[in-house]
């Protein structure tokens, strides 16, 4: 789907970082009609979550896989066909040439849309340093986003500080997830390029992923129409 056909609605993901599919189905439930896309990661996938993918899509629900594959090229391609059967509408792989090449190859003749992980929000110039990259966040964001656009991919994930620019550089032709969404007053948690949801929107972010201020929240529901408002403002 691309950017400037985005259903508003759809345009926040929330995060079921939860340990099992009962607590996920609860939360869902308690969200309702308030939320219409979400994501599984690696705490739900491997606690029995991905048959909840199939469940959501065919309740009319768009759903993120969250895994960032990265593997030598045939093992990703299997894994990709294989998520491909599912119904998701957004997998996400590392952006390393190889692995967003055999991804894009495999997911075609599906729905599926491929996402890029640039640098991880958690991320900032020190920890790249202490993994051994030579570049920046900026830098290396900037490259791995020009490389996918070359490969095919479909969009990025990436800090909703680095959306603008990468705009100038993508054009608007690729989708920009950005976790690292944090409401006012909400703590970072172990985010370290954070923007609050209008901000995000602001900033050229398509789809914001907020997890732990929903649904840690209170009231869950009350919590995702707040930043549902937020969006609707920050759009309009």
């Amino acid at each position: 789907m691309k950017p400037a056909n985005i259903v508003p609605r759809d345009r926040l993901i929330v995060a079921l970082d939860l340990p099992g599919v009962e607590a996920a189905e609860a939360m869902i439930g308690r969200l309702g009609d308030s939320v219409t896309f979400y994501k599984i990661g690696y705490q739900l996938a491997y606690a029995g979550g991905l048959p909840l993918v199939r469940r959501l899509a065919d309740s009319g629900k768009k759903v993120f896989i969250d895994l960032k594959l990265h593997d030598i090229g045939n093992t990703v391609a299997r894994g990709v066909e294989s998520v491909a059967k599912l119904g998701a509408t957004f997998l996400t792989v590392h952006a390393y040439p190889q692995t967003m090449k055999a991804a894009v190859e495999a997911r075609a003749g599906s729905s599926l849309k491929i996402l890029a992980v640039t640098v991880l929000t958690s991320y900032d110039d020190g920890d790249l340093h202490a993994a051994g990259y030579r570049l920046g966040v900026s830098d290396l964001v900037e490259a791995r986003a020009q490389q996918a656009q070359v490969l095919g991919v479909d969009g990025l994930v990436c800090s909703p500080e680095e959306a603008a620019s990468l705009h100038k550089i993508v054009g608007h032709q690729m989708s920009l997830v950005t976790p690292g969404v944090r409401p006012a007053g909400a703590a970072a948690g172990d985010q370290k390029r954070i923007m609050t949801p209008g901000r995000a929107i602001s900033a050229g972010a398509d789809y914001l992923v907020v997890g732990r201020p929903i649904t840690e929240a209170a009231d869950p529901k009350a919590a995702a129409d707040a930043i549902q408002l937020e969006i609707a403002r920050a759009l309009g």
